[in-house]
């Protein structure tokens, strides 16, 4: 299992870097081979899960996540998310916070501890390298595109 962390500054308001960030299926849009599919109704609340299929054919499996903690940003207070990762491949977590930046921006921070069932520790590096560059990516796309 890997943690790792990533940190943006987004020239955008604290509202729409928040709406950007948690519009699940947008993530789909963003992350190659990726389809993310929301499974409860909306509005995002606690108890909210979707499912990111990921890959082609008999090799994609899915990275189900559940809502656990969800505080939108209110009058220029901090968002906070936290996701628990339940599928059967992909375990963990992730947290998601934007807090107000100077001169109207919004500060990112991006946490997440991943693990994928049945890989030895020693691969561990390469999985992390492998997560921040992908997520890292993602998160860049997500604040990139309206």
């Amino acid at each position: 299992m890997v943690t790792f962390l990533l940190e943006r500054t987004a020239p955008l308001p604290l509202a729409e870097t928040w709406r950007r960030l948690t519009d699940w299926p947008r993530h789909g849009d963003v992350v190659p081979l990726t389809r993310v599919t929301v499974e409860t109704p909306g509005p995002t609340a606690v108890g909210t899960v979707f499912v990111a299929r990921t890959g082609v054919g008999p090799l994609a499996f899915d990275d189900r996540m559940e809502v656990t903690v969800w505080r939108p940003p209110v009058d220029g207070a901090p968002g906070f998310c936290r996701l628990e990762k339940r599928g059967r491949v992909v375990t963990g977590w992730a947290e998601i916070e934007v807090t107000p930046g100077p001169g109207g921006r919004s500060r990112v921070v991006w946490q997440e501890q991943l693990g994928i069932r049945l890989l030895p520790g020693v691969v561990d590096p390469v999985v992390r390298g492998a997560s921040r560059y992908v997520f890292g990516r993602a998160v860049n796309g997500l604040l990139r595109k309206a």
